[in-house]
């Protein structure tokens, strides 16, 4: 063998430098393309909005209100050609624009995230931020508790959302600008799992056999008989039968049918039925289609401690026969468990969420047969998954017997939205409103408004703020006048017709709603009678759009002044209506020095808190709030948890802490004000809240409708509900016509005195 001289290790190792010089180059050639095709295959996304169709970026879509321009900017970016702009136009209207961009896939993962670039100049009475949804009803974030403000430099922004790819459909990604000022938007990227979706395969998910099913997708084509008291009652049964089916039997919680189809196809046999024996047959017969159910080794009853429990004695009492009583027992008993197609529960919350229930948005004014689906569905829904149905005025199997003529003979969309909101007012929940789809309610009650705002005070309806001043003549109109008839008829008979129509949790909630839609009308002036200064006076109002007026929904929020400031040398105030995140350090380091801190909740707070500054008046872990969820594997049972804890900070307010409320704290207010009681020193002052706490669960209804419900039980530690009762003021005290005449906030004047005591 030859020797291994200097000179051939030398040149060897020139050898092998080289190989891995050109394995470098190689490598970073495949890199640089690599990257490349990343990068084409990003601006083929236009996610750096390079790509122009006039002067908007190419494949977005834009919506909103008008008062908005968008278009590209080539002097202002923050990489590439183009960076996209939404910007308000002066003197037009102010609420918002959006840009939007559809994914082409669905993908496969956990979490996706958006991430770009903003730019700001002068944003105010609103916020800037990126958002993402993912359709239909999977999650959603625009940054609203976190919005961007003022007049700021690039900087880079992200949000995250939990993915469900089997239920997704669609995932839209943009950015928007709510309320004045303008933004920037640059050099956006979505990755999935840490990376980029322009790397990553489409998914494909499985198409149940319940999706599969268009039969009935241009109308059911029932046609109902003048219904006598036997139908009635037979369709009342069916509505309960199609219900226990719909979440018990296994064959519907696989998918494998479109549960809303299922109910067209019996019905035409259903409603020719003449005799008790008859309608049985249908039912049995319709009931063993679909198979008997297996035997379920883990299904379980109820126990003792279960804060509410499916009620199945409607079938005893029921006039079926006991063939049938017994197939639906064991139905029961044999229930589907796991995961169901039309039921699941959000991740770290467990208030229900309602899976794939079909808008039928194409249908404004669906038939009559999908009239009776939309009563169905609903009565169900509240019958298995709302917590509160025990607090329901009317007994809740009544509702649905009673509903039935109405809703099948609505004679338009109007006398449909109609009942339907009456429907969605018996459950008594100021979260449940017909909150999508009631355009026909919304123009009966009018697109113009009054230049002022009224609110019941002492039983009476007050005029508490002038929203545009230059609108009404000098000192015809003031703070304090007392409105008594709206075009001669009594203020509290208006009222009280329109109560059915107001859904909300106790009364105080009711009047609130009320009271925002009294001085609105489809005519552009309405005639009012009112008490000024002692006076009885008469006069005639003009009416103005929205948009003309400073108008602003519960309450109004200064967004000039920081959340945080002193109202005297030892007393501290906050409002949580503008709070932020980095406040809350702040807040602890400049107010630690006062005799008191005033909270005010009379609004809604724009950033969580309870635990962040909560966490500042606890001595001690402090249990504050108990609640109840549905158990998906027996529908109709809620159990408790144990009870949740305000942790201790590392420091700890010595201090009085005053807490105001009024009807205007729900839900969030309301659970913040739980939280903050936890703290030995703190009283709450003020009016009973809207009794609506806990997160909400979303409902699609025929025609397009959307409404809401508190979707868990939320109660004191010692089981003490809040629902309708709201948060109970230690001290009530509520303003009064002679405080609101005189400029006082007396509720925020007897805190003051409570400091100072």
């Amino acid at each position: 063998r030859p020797k291994n001289t200097g000179h051939n290790i030398i040149r060897n190792k020139q050898h092998v430098n080289m190989k891995k010089q050109l394995l470098t180059v190689l490598l970073a050639s495949l890199a640089g393309l690599s990257a490349a095709r990343e990068k084409q295959k990003q601006a083929q996304l236009n996610l750096g909005f390079e790509e122009k169709a006039g002067e908007l970026p190419q494949s977005w879509n834009i919506f909103g209100t008008l008062g908005y321009r968008v278009y590209l900017d080539s002097g202002n970016k923050q990489e590439g050609r183009y960076a996209a702009v939404i910007e308000h136009i002066e003197n037009d209207s102010v609420n918002f624009k959006a840009l939007a961009f559809a994914l082409p896939h669905n993908y496969e993962g956990q979490q996706i995230t958006l991430s770009g670039y903003i730019k700001t100049e002068n944003v105010s009475e609103g916020f800037a931020g990126l958002w993402m949804r993912i359709d239909p009803q999977v999650a959603f974030d625009n940054m609203q508790s976190r919005g961007i403000t003022g007049t700021t430099g690039w900087k880079k922004y992200e949000i995250t959302l939990h993915m469900q790819p089997q239920k997704t459909k669609q995932i839209i990604v943009g950015g928007l600008l709510s309320g004045k000022g303008k933004m920037w938007l640059d050099n956006l990227q979505v990755s999935i799992d840490g990376k980029d979706i322009s790397t990553l395969p489409a998914f494909a998910r499985t198409v149940p056999p319940a999706e599969k099913d268009t039969a009935f997708d241009q109308g059911s084509g029932i046609v109902f008989p003048s219904l006598n008291k036997e139908q009635c009652n037979n369709l009342a049964l069916l509505g309960r039968i199609w219900g226990f089916m719909k979440y018990y039997h296994p064959a519907v919680g696989k998918g494998n049918y479109n549960w809303d189809y299922e109910l067209f196809r019996m019905l035409p046999g259903y409603l020719a039925v003449n005799s008790t024996a008859q309608r049985d047959q249908v039912l049995a017969k319709w009931i063993g289609s679909y198979g008997a159910a297996p035997p379920c080794t883990t299904c379980k009853e109820s126990t003792d401690t279960a804060a509410q429990k499916p009620d199945l004695s409607w079938i005893n009492r029921s006039n079926m026969a006991l063939t049938l009583k017994k197939e639906l027992e064991h139905i029961y008993r044999n229930r589907y468990q796991g995961s169901h197609y039309y039921i699941a529960t959000f991740p770290h919350v467990g208030n229900p969420e309602f899976k794939n229930e079909n808008p039928y948005t194409s249908m404004p004014y669906p038939d009559a047969g999908f009239r009776l689906l939309a009563l169905y569905k609903y009565w169900n829904m509240i019958e298995y998954f709302f917590p509160y149905k025990h607090l329901t005025e009317k007994d809740w199997a009544s509702v649905l017997p009673e509903y039935l003529p109405g809703i099948i003979s609505a004679k338009d969309e109007l006398a449909y939205e109609l009942v339907m909101l009456r429907l969605i007012a018996e459950v008594g929940d100021s979260h449940a409103n017909l909150w999508g789809g009631g355009d026909k309610i919304s123009a009966y009650r009018g697109d113009y408004y009054a230049p002022f705002r009224v609110t019941f005070v002492e039983n009476k309806l007050v005029v508490t703020d002038i929203y545009n001043p230059e609108l009404i003549p000098a000192a015809s109109i003031r703070i304090g006048d007392v409105i008594t008839h709206i075009n001669g008829q009594d203020i509290r008979r208006i009222a009280d017709s329109l109560r059915p129509y107001y859904p909300a949790s106790n009364e105080a909630a009711r009047l609130r709603d009320i009271a925002f839609n009294l001085l609105r009308s489809g005519e552009k002036s309405i005639q009012i009678s009112y008490r000024s200064e002692g006076k009885a006076l008469d006069k005639t109002i003009s009416l103005y759009p929205q948009n003309d007026l400073k108008m602003y929904g519960w309450y109004k929020v200064d967004t000039t002044q920081k959340c945080y400031r002193l109202l005297n040398e030892k007393t501290g105030y906050i409002t949580l209506a503008s709070i932020r995140e980095n406040d809350i350090d702040s807040i602890k380091k400049e107010l630690a020095h006062t005799d008191g801190i005033i909270i005010d909740i009379r609004n809604y707070p724009s950033t969580f808190v309870p635990f962040s500054l909560g966490a500042f008046f606890v001595s001690h872990n402090a249990p504050f709030v108990r609640f109840t969820r549905a158990n998906l594997d027996n529908p109709g049972e809620f159990d408790y948890g144990t009870a949740l804890e305000i942790p201790k900070g590392r420091q700890t307010y010595k201090g009085k802490v005053i807490v105001l409320v009024n009807e205007y704290s729900q839900s969030q207010a309301e659970y913040t004000a739980m939280a903050f009681r936890a703290g030995a020193n703190t009283t709450i002052i003020g009016s009973t809240t809207a009794g609506a706490d806990g997160n909400v669960s979303y409902i699609s209804l025929p025609g397009n409708l959307r409404t809401m419900i508190s979707g868990i039980g939320v109660y004191y530690p010692d089981g003490t509900e809040t629902q309708r009762k709201g948060i109970i003021p230690d001290i009530t005290i509520r303003p009064t016509i002679a405080g609101i005449r005189a400029g006082k906030d007396e509720v925020l004047e007897k805190a003051i005195a409570l400091i100072s005591q």
